[in-house]
């Protein structure tokens, strides 16, 4: 490995770095050297590193430019090891920690030397907007290898390989008062709402929080602004109604002030979160935080100047420069060349002149600027061109010379000869946009302000914006400002205002800004050098402008067209200056052309953090029921019905070996139809409903009747959507006069319970009802066989003659000494118990029952032995012998139709329809195999012509089959076309392999048609 840089652009004094502490970290495979409190990028610039990245496009060499979120180029690929690449890092935004690895993400075969810089230096002729659009069109049999092509050199970065070794958070919040952003506004916002006593959020994007105070010029009750900041912080870490949040970006701000927050916690610190205790902690959180009134203090971003060359490595934002020099020691040049239309740009020459090196110009675009930093500038010697702006950066891999010229800026055009100056560096400053996107994620469109020169957040209940947010610049106006918003956003939240002293700060005297969105050029701007104006999707002035002469109008399509304002970027640069090009192209004004819509995420957020432990064996939750463990035991397969773990039977071993499927289905079946089973149904959906509109309810969401169902009674249900078609089914018990149990299929009860409420909520508000899932309250478990009877009659109180405990009724009474209701239901068409009881005593009455059934041969069974059993009786499992097309005439359960109801229930005007009216719907039948040893396949398509040419006209499809020990024969369940009339007749089922299965077209009732075994 190379030797260590030295540090050639690192002043020997000053700046918020701890010197103390030396960071190595490798950037594209060379070794440099930091220190604590650098980002990547102050240390990259610190060491003289000019290249950081190649352009997304044109692959023109690009430098660093700015100092915080807004940073275009500096997009890098970080991580040592495979696991730990973290695409799309902003290396401004990334802190430096010893053995950092950072890599440009384009560039081939080095950032340095890259290829695809030739392409980019014909971009402008060759690769205009709309290029691929025009371009890759023809011919057709062509587009598979344009795509590979296009896709290769499409990205910013590459995901890794390997699975991730980080742990992430989620975090559910509540607040008074979230303040986003902690710079003086923020600050000063946060400290009046903490101290009226609200629950206050301060979440800040930045490594320390203070924003602008921490390089600012001005004093603060005559101390530097950092120590304001410094006793700040202090004073609110020191409230517990306060939680600080650095390194914690709002990333969307959703409806009813529900605001993500994405918290970077360990990535200062190494590739991967490191051990403590001897756990790994956690990478980031994602904070999901509800709060009462949010306090937008999210600052501005500075704009920069559009002129020719403005992306060669050494064009830096006014601001950027300043923070190098003030907070991270760093002066990134010998030479300055400053562009500006405003007076804050002139702290850059001010700060670039005391660090020792030279200003060569300050090139104002105002005729005749005085204000106070003008003055100083004055009196420190430094040469300004009034009237004047850089029109063109000269070099090529690094700033060599900047050429200055006289302009009209309103007028658009170049009115003097240009003047060539030698430097290494420019800074350019068009003025300030507030910072809008999460305001803007509201729905609320922002209002462009003349007099501002920029666009300000519209008022949105519960929001208010402070400080740079809605373009109030002076420190003392926007610390006030701050104090404002939080204390009238505490007591919005119900808190009385609390006292807080403004600290003094000297007034200073501005000149008004210019706007100048786009410096002319001496040619048009088609013919000139490329001037950028969004530098990360490579979007030049002219793209823009030829956007709009092909047509493009609505600043939307010109976005889309010319990428202007995608990417991770979101505009924060660019957008301001392209809005304005656009609409002196089109001679509008710009609130006419208005701005483009900002969509979350602010900036990039790992999906790590997204997923947070929703991931590996939590990314589906798997749910147990209180007899898992058992079930585990012995012995039991498991199948998956929604979440939950159900087994799906248990293979014993004979004569040494373990039972297939097929084997252990048929035991246990004939155990049930002989003797007698248990199944543990706890999964079933068990939903609670209550009111006295209870039973009103229950009969407009079932297709039958619910009024006169007395205490103590059973009901089997059909749902349907509002087209008319099956969704669910189940019993519905009634518990009292307004109680009802309902049950639902076991992967459909979130589903249900979210379907009674939405038509409670949005339909029938008016009616007194309430639902409560209990799925998990109540443990069942379900006896059933001839020889049932007598087994419960040694393990409870209730009466279980025929005559006094009927099919479709429930008891309540002891079960094994606990409490349980039973339920005379079957769904196997055998005598059946089915025992509820609270699941923590479940357990105790499985063994307890378990115990006593030896005598009587009580066999464990699974799902697959309840689909077997319950399709011998032809019932129906919603989901599988429907499809979401199929309505309970289909199914030929006209029974189940309440046709007289009073109110009518979802779905019964759809059942009125033609379509659902026709004779050749697909009807539910069985289905007889003419070779019994034949099992169907589900899912096999059926005909009624096997000689027909292929395509063959399909009639319908099986979509249950099984082989009954019972009956010793394959069978099955099928939806026909016209089905219903068509008993007796022979069907055919082509399969892949060349058979064709006969079958005959039957009862869907397999066994005991009258239902006697149930009833006896």
């Amino acid at each position: 490995m190379s030797q260590p840089r030295t540090q050639e652009n690192r002043l020997a004094q000053g700046g918020r770095i701890d010197r103390s502490r030396k960071l190595s970290f490798t950037f594209n495979g060379k070794t440099y050297q930091g220190h604590a409190g650098d980002t990547l990028a102050s240390a990259l610039l610190a060491n003289g590193v000019d290249i950081v990245n190649r352009s997304f496009k044109y692959s023109r060499p690009r430098g660093i430019f700015a100092a915080g979120a807004e940073e275009p180029n500096a997009v890098v690929q970080l991580g040592k090891a495979e696991a730990a690449q973290v695409p799309n890092v902003r290396a401004t935004q990334q802190a430096l920690y010893d053995g950092l690895e950072a890599r440009s993400t384009n560039g081939w075969p080095n950032v340095q030397r890259d290829l695809m810089g030739l392409v980019g230096k014909l971009g402008g002729q060759f690769m205009p907007p709309g290029f691929y659009y025009k371009t890759f069109m023809a011919p057709a049999s062509m587009w598979m290898t344009y795509e590979k092509v296009i896709r290769k050199g499409a990205g910013l970065g590459r995901s890794p390989m390997e699975n991730d070794p980080d742990i992430y958070d989620h975090l559910h919040q509540h607040c008074d008062v979230l303040v986003i952003g902690a710079g003086p506004a923020g600050l000063a916002a946060a400290l009046a709402a903490a101290n009226s006593g609200a629950r206050v959020i301060l979440a800040d994007e930045q490594e320390e929080m203070g924003g602008s105070l921490l390089d600012a010029r001005e004093l603060l009750d005559d101390k530097p602004a950092e120590q304001w900041v410094a006793e700040t912080l202090a004073a609110l870490s020191g409230m517990d109604n306060v939680t600080l949040l650095p390194r914690t970006t709002a990333n969307g701000y959703h409806d009813h002030n529900f605001v993500t927050l994405h918290e970077r916690r360990t990535e200062h610190l190494a590739d991967t979160a490191p051990l403590k205790d001897g756990r790994r902690q956690v990478r980031s959180r994602l904070h999901r935080v509800r709060a009462g009134r949010v306090v937008l203090a999210t600052g501005a971003h500075e704009r920069p100047l559009v002129y020719g060359n403005n992306d060669v490595p050494g064009n830096l934002l006014a601001g950027a420069v300043s923070t190098y020099i003030r907070r991270y020691g760093v002066v990134p040049g010998q030479k300055l060349v400053l562009s500006t239309s405003n007076d804050h740009a002139y702290r850059a020459a001010l700060d670039w002149v005391e660090a020792g090196r030279e200003v060569v110009a300050i090139a104002d675009a105002r005729a005749n600027p005085d204000g106070e930093l003008v003055e100083q500038a004055r009196a420190k010697g430094i040469r300004i061109i009034a009237g004047s702006a850089v029109v063109e950066a000269k070099g090529d891999s690094r700033v060599n010379g900047a050429r200055v010229a006289k302009i009209d800026a309103e007028g658009f055009r170049v009115v003097g000869s240009a003047e060539s100056l030698a430097c290494d560096t420019i800074a350019s400053s068009g003025g300030y946009s507030p910072v809008i996107h999460l305001a803007s994620h509201t729905g609320s469109r922002p209002t462009w302000r003349d007099d501002l020169l920029c666009f300000v957040p519209n008022t949105v209940k519960g929001v208010a914006a402070a400080g740079g947010a809605q373009a109030v610049y002076a420190t003392a106006e926007v610390l006030a400002d701050g104090i404002k918003a939080g204390a009238r956003a505490a007591e919005e939240s119900g808190f009385a205002a609390g006292e807080v002293r403004l600290p003094s700060v000297a007034e200073r005297r501005d000149g008004a800004p210019c706007a100048l969105y786009q410096v002319p050029h001496e040619k048009p701007t088609l013919r000139a050098p490329k001037q950028f104006v969004d530098l990360q999707n490579d979007v030049t002035a002219a793209g823009i402008e030829l956007a709009t002469r092909e047509g493009f109008e609505s600043i939307e399509h010109v976005k889309r067209y010319t990428a202007m304002g995608f990417g991770t970027d979101q505009g924060k640069l660019g957008n301001i200056n392209g809005m304005a090009i656009a609409a002196r192209c089109l001679g509008r004004s710009i609130p006419e052309v208005g701005t483009t819509v900002f969509r979350p995420n602010y900036t990039p957020v790992t999906f790590g953090a997204i997923v947070g432990r929703h991931c590996r064996e939590l990314f589906d939750a798997e749910r147990y029921t209180a007899m898992h463990q058992w079930h585990v035991e012995q012995g039991a397969e498991f199948e998956d019905v929604g979440q939950w773990k159900r087994p799906w039977y248990f293979p014993r071993k004979v004569n040494g070996k373990t039972e297939t499927m097929h084997e252990a289905v048929a035991r246990e079946c004939l155990a049930v139809r002989e003797a007698v089973g248990i199944l543990d149904a706890s999964t079933l959906g068990k939903i609670d409903i209550q009111g006295p509109d209870a039973r009103e309810f229950l009969g407009r969401v079932y297709t039958n009747k619910w009024a006169k169902l007395v205490p103590g009674r059973v009901r089997y249900g059909l749902m349907c959507k509002d087209d008319g078609m099956v969704f669910d089914d189940g019993t519905t018990s009634c518990l009292g006069e307004n109680h009802f149990l309902m049950t639902t299929t076991s992967g459909g009860a979130a589903t249900v319970l979210e379907w009674l409420e939405i038509w409670h909520q949005t339909e029938w508000p008016e009616l007194e009802v309430y639902f409560n899932s209990v799925t998990d309250h109540w443990a069942t478990m379900t006896v059933t066989g001839p020889e049932a009877r007598k087994l419960m009659a040694e393990v409870t109180d209730i009466d279980l003659d025929k005559d006094a405990f009927k099919f479709m009724d429930w008891k309540a009474g002891n079960v094994a000494g606990v409490p349980a209701r039973v339920f005379r239901i079957s769904f196997t068409g055998e005598l059946a118990y089915e025992i509820n009881v609270q699941a923590n005593y479940a357990l105790h009455v499985w063994e307890t029952l378990f115990a006593h059934g030896d005598k009587y041969g009580l066999t464990p069974y699974g799902t697959e032995t309840m689909h077997v059993l319950r399709a011998e009786k032809g019932f129906i499992i919603a989901g599988q012998d429907t499809d979401g097309s199929v309505t309970p005439e289909d199914l030929g359960m006209q029974w189940a139709i309440g046709y007289d109801k009073p109110f009518p229930w979802i779905g019964k005007r759809a059942l009125s329809r033609p379509d659902t009216a026709r004779t050749d719907r697909k009807q539910l039948v069985g289905l007889k195999p003419k070779d019994t040893k034949v099992v169907l396949e589900e899912g096999a398509q059926i005909v009624l012509d096997p000689n027909h040419a292929i395509p063959m006209p399909m009639v319908g499809h099986v979509t249950s089959s099984y082989y009954s020990p019972t009956l010793d024969s394959g069978f099955a369940l099928a939806v026909v076309k016209g089905g219903q009339h068509k008993m007796g007749e022979t069907v055919y089922l082509p399969m892949a392999d060349g058979q064709v299965h006969e079958a005959e077209i039957v009862s869907t009732i397999f066994l005991d048609p009258k239902g006697e075994r149930q009833n006896v």
